[in-house]
């Protein structure tokens, strides 16, 4: 991992906190910690059948996974889709395969016009294109919970410890409003201030509001990360929801080193690639550097990898045209190119003797440096 990514440490060695994560799980009495989750299950779990845990589930292998372990568990859940901002195919049927596993489902689909001017927001303010997403994943399950009456939250897993952040919210077993706030994608960009500023109605906007602290402490609310008490490993989780219907691509996701992340929505690629040009790596390297860490493959093969697949101009994702998926934002390619431009750090990436970038044959700038 580079050193230019927000929130990763290094210890003395050059260790990053990430790694440090990873091998403190190897100290952790796993059955230990599944006995607490079934204690702590069997608080919520329904004696009346009616639903005991939201599950937040997006068409990915992940959600599957979380899915199939309540059900093992004997848990009665509430599936809740918040729609990705253009949601692809393969996620549409994964989610209807994740209905035959036998639950009951929930899918809201926020005002498209108002989410389609919020993709164009995130894209130009923040350089995120997924920013509604980001937001709309974190508030609209918890809304739901509060509307039903449920007390459970069933997340995956914590992002701080599985990629690398604050040694204190590595170890947070539960996501509430203040790691929201640090680590759900705001980016700086307030939904409070979307109204004022912008001009979309406060109504537009309901989706994106996180619960207050009020509506909070009155429902009782617990959202808890299921990778905090079963060890998390994203190739497991797909393995064990590929058996139970889970969909993967046939080929290699562009950007990606894989064939079952992030295949349910659209814009992932474009979204990847601004965190490539903000930080100088993208979606390969985390999947890399994941493997790494389970002895799957060595680092000098990992390097290659990312030279080879990592921050590649998103031409196509999914297979839909780079075109395709701007024109509901009003967004012509050449104005996404000056977006790029804007939000490009110069500082890590090669240029000429004219102060100009440095492009590879994709049109993606050339980093400085890829194999420290």
């Amino acid at each position: 991992m580079p050193d230019s990514k927000p929130d990763l440490t290094f210890n003395k060695d050059g260790i990053c906190s990430a790694c440090q994560a990873y091998e403190s799980r190897q100290l952790i009495d796993w059955g230990a910690r599944q006995r607490e989750l079934e204690t702590l299950l069997s608080k919520f779990r329904s004696k009346d059948g009616y639903w005991d845990c939201v599950i937040p589930v997006s068409g990915g292998k992940d959600s599957t996974y979380q899915v199939v372990k309540m059900l093992e568990f004997g848990m009665n859940p509430l599936c809740v889709t918040a729609t990705t901002c253009d949601f692809s195919e393969i996620g549409h049927r994964n989610v209807e395969n994740l209905k035959r596993l036998g639950v009951d489902h929930i899918q809201v689909s926020p005002n498209p016009i108002t989410r389609a001017k919020l993709n164009r927001i995130g894209l130009m303010e923040v350089g995120d294109i997924s920013w509604p997403e980001h937001v709309g994943i974190f508030t609209i399950p918890v809304r739901v919970a509060i509307n039903y009456g449920i007390h459970l939250i069933i997340w995956g897993e914590n992002s701080q410890n599985e990629y690398g952040g604050p040694t204190i919210a590595q170890t947070r077993n539960i996501l509430d409003r203040a790691w929201l706030e640090e680590f759900g994608g705001l980016l700086g960009l307030r939904v409070g201030d979307l109204a004022e500023v912008y001009g979309i109605a406060r109504g537009h906007l309901n989706p994106y509001g996180y619960p207050s602290e009020q509506e909070l402490a009155t429902a009782e609310i617990s959202g808890l990360f299921l990778g905090h008490y079963l060890p998390w490993d994203g190739l497991t989780n797909f393995l064990l929801s590929q058996a139970s219907g889970f969909e993967s691509m046939p080929v290699r996701v562009e950007g990606s080193m894989v064939s079952y992340e992030n295949v349910d929505n659209y814009q992932t690629g474009i979204h990847d690639y601004f965190k490539y040009l903000k930080f100088g790596f993208a979606r390969a390297t985390d999947l890399a550097c994941l493997h790494v860490r389970r002895n799957r493959i060595s680092r000098l093969e990992a390097l290659e990898i990312i030279k080879r697949v990592d921050g590649r101009f998103p031409s196509t994702y999914l297979g839909k045209s780079l075109g395709e998926i701007l024109s509901p934002l009003n967004v012509t390619i050449e104005e996404f190119m000056d977006i790029c431009d804007r939000f490009t750090n110069h500082n890590i990436f090669r240029t000429n003797a004219s102060g100009q970038l440095v492009r590879r044959e994709d049109g993606s700038p050339e980093l400085i440096s890829n194999s420290v």
